[in-house]
């Protein structure tokens, strides 16, 4: 990158871009679908940001971070709260998405559904 990776403007937008599972690189390397960020009327920095399945697995390492365990381990409770965080992000609009989150949370994936519609009982039945 032409900037130091201390640039404030990087370090800003780096915790967001590791959050989304993306890679920052110097703007001249950046492909049509990268993003260039500026600061101050200059080009900065350019972000690569991951395919739908790639976010699906940052997404998953992530919450298994957070909570310091394998998702697998986690109480039901715990899996529901997953599992609800995972739909509010859109996980379950990547194909596979409820395959590889049971995977995840060690459970079949007629359960990630039972706990999907336990968050919206009403989902189903709206005309």
């Amino acid at each position: 990158m032409t900037e130091p990776r201390d640039h404030p403007f990087v370090a800003a937008v780096k915790p967001l871009v590791d959050a989304m599972g993306g890679v920052l690189m110097d703007p001249a390397q950046a492909e049509p679908d990268d993003v260039v960020l500026a600061w101050e009327g200059r080009d900065v920095l350019a972000v690569r940001l991951p395919q739908l399945g790639e976010s699906l697995d940052h997404i998953l390492a992530a919450l298994e971070r957070r909570h310091g365990v394998p998702l697998a381990q986690l109480d039901r409770k715990a899996k529901q709260d997953v599992v609800r965080i995972l739909e509010a992000r859109g996980a379950f609009t990547v194909r596979h998405g409820v395959e590889t989150v049971a995977g995840a949370l060690g459970v079949s994936r007629f359960t990630v559904y039972n706990y999907l519609n336990r968050e919206n009982p009403n989902k189903n039945n709206q005309g």
